[in-house]
């Protein structure tokens, strides 16, 4: 199988770290050989952070590079913009639509951007937009967007739903298990 490129992009504490975990393990459960690259940047401080999951028969380096990404998984609706050049033509963004003030809008010197998901879909973009934050906190926890995320993400997957449940299992702790579980059935059939 031809190698294919994940990018999790999104603002430090989101749990992108999670998700490229579970995603690495449930991919090397599928005897794909997998590499999982984190870029951690200003993430301590609510900046931006960059996950590379790259899996195939052989993938021999974590990084991916502009117009290689088949997926953009974004946890914020101005990192699926900053990083859209990372897309291949045919490549899908699955995108939570909450917006995050970046420091420049924070301190007044700029704007957030408006209309985000009409631009990228003008420039050709495959976009999958949800509200995964109001699904998390319908799951439990304003924290699970993650797995909203997730769920929405296995739509673009050949897999079966019990293969991502076993994911689930073994890469959250127990006593958050259910409301993890639940929150990617919401993003799933969303």
């Amino acid at each position: 199988m031809k190698t294919k490129n994940i990018m999790i992009v999104g603002v430090g504490g989101q749990g992108s770290l999670l998700a490229s975990k579970l995603l690495g393990h449930l991919l090397l459960k599928q005897g794909y050989d997998v590499k999982v690259s984190e870029v951690h940047g200003m993430s301590q401080r609510g900046g931006s952070v960059v996950t590379y999951v790259r899996y195939g028969d052989k993938v021999a380096s974590p990084i991916i590079d502009r117009g290689e990404a088949d997926y953009i998984v974004s946890f914020e609706l101005l990192e699926a913009a900053r990083w859209l050049a990372y897309l291949k033509p045919e490549g899908q963004i699955v995108t939570n639509v909450q917006q995050i003030d970046p420091m420049p809008v924070i301190t007044g010197a700029a704007q957030y951007p408006v209309h985000l998901v009409d631009k990228m879909r003008a420039v050709g973009a495959k976009v999958d937009a949800l509200d995964c934050l109001k699904l998390a906190s319908e799951a439990g926890s304003s924290k699970a967007v993650n797995l909203v995320l997730l769920g929405r993400l296995s739509h673009y997957f050949e897999m079966p739903e019990e293969v991502w449940n076993e994911a689930i299992e073994a890469c959250v702790p127990a006593k958050f298990l259910e409301l993890n579980k639940k929150a990617f059935a919401l993003g799933k059939n969303a």
